[in-house]
């Protein structure tokens, strides 16, 4: 073997956290990615949970590849995930990002020691803290949903409803009149003005649930909303198709409707519940729109910031 061979093995980084006793036990009972022996690479007051991964699994072009593909996404975040989870209860972790690659626990060690004065304060910050996601989607809605809304609607909103129905019921009968070419291009124009006012309908309902988050949670971050074969997996499980972090899943993970708010907060432990309940509450009687609450998880997404973030780095 040459000094340029690849070796065996590399090293995968799932967090950074305190290094103590507890840590240590709670690594040994969990496996990684590649269901390996999860472990420790600790220097003075901090410590990584890390494992040894395939090198020609996790070399720089394997792992570009495999990330394009779902499956192998889906399996790698949820092996992820379920190291974070394990530790989470110990107090303040930093989740690094997922498929965060070293060439050997020296690097490991050196980052650590490069980004003490990142990662202090953060593990400082986060104590005491989780995340919560908050996603808003229009949502058209089956007619058995629109009946059900309709019956705890007050009289004001049945009326405003019927109203509604009525001229779309004449609005209909209308097209009906004309000739086909022009009834297609009138229904055509009436689905894109249902689409644009359900649009409006959860922007505003999004508004109104990031003022009420806001007043509970110390922090914020607006992902980007999911788009395509992303939506579908995360409506199959969040964080890429993996097991709920938490397991709490409120508003059903129905794969329709577009996602037009995508938020994190971070929410002081104590107040978990109570912001659930409360962002569900602003939520409520919103024809239209359909609302995900999902936590509580470590804190991913505040525990970088992103000129510290960690990447994949090549062997």
């Amino acid at each position: 073997m040459t000094d340029n061979a690849q070796p065996p093995h590399m090293v995968y980084a799932y967090a950074v956290l305190r290094p103590t006793p507890e840590a240590a036990r709670a690594v040994a009972a969990v496996r990684g990615v590649a269901d390996e022996q999860v472990g420790l690479v600790e220097t003075g007051d901090l410590a990584a949970a890390v494992g040894p991964v395939p090198a020609e699994e996790f070399e720089e072009d394997a792992l570009r590849a495999g990330l394009e593909r779902l499956p192998r996404l889906a399996a790698l975040a949820r092996g992820h995930h379920g190291v974070v989870a394990a530790l989470a209860p110990l107090g303040a972790v930093l989740p690094l990002r997922l498929a965060t690659v070293y060439r050997d626990e020296d690097r490991v060690r050196q980052i650590l020691q490069e980004r003490r004065d990142q990662f202090l304060p953060l593990l400082e910050r986060l104590a005491g803290h989780v995340e919560w996601g908050v996603k808003v989607y229009t949502d058209p809605g089956d007619p058995g949903d629109q009946a059900d809304q309709a019956d705890h609607s007050d009289s004001a909103d049945q009326a405003d409803s019927g109203a509604r129905d009525g001229a779309a019921a004449s609005e209909a009968a209308g097209e009906r009149a004309l000739g086909p070419g022009r009834a297609y291009l009138a229904a055509r124009v009436r689905r894109r003005r249902g689409a644009e006012d359900a649009w409006q309908a959860a922007a505003r309902a999004a508004a109104r649930i990031a003022e009420e988050a806001g007043s509970l949670a110390v922090g914020r971050v607006a992902h980007r909303p999911q788009r395509g074969e992303l939506a579908k997996a995360a409506a199959g499980g969040e964080k890429a198709g993996g097991e709920q972090p938490g397991g709490a899943h409120a508003g059903g993970a129905k794969a329709r409707g577009e996602n037009i708010a995508n938020d994190a907060y971070l929410v002081p432990a104590a107040r978990a519940e109570d912001f659930r309940s409360r962002v569900l509450a602003a939520a409520d009687g919103q024809p239209g729109v359909r609302v995900e609450v999902t936590g509580p998880w470590a804190p991913y997404s505040f525990s970088l910031p992103p000129e510290a973030a960690v990447r994949p780095e090549p062997a």
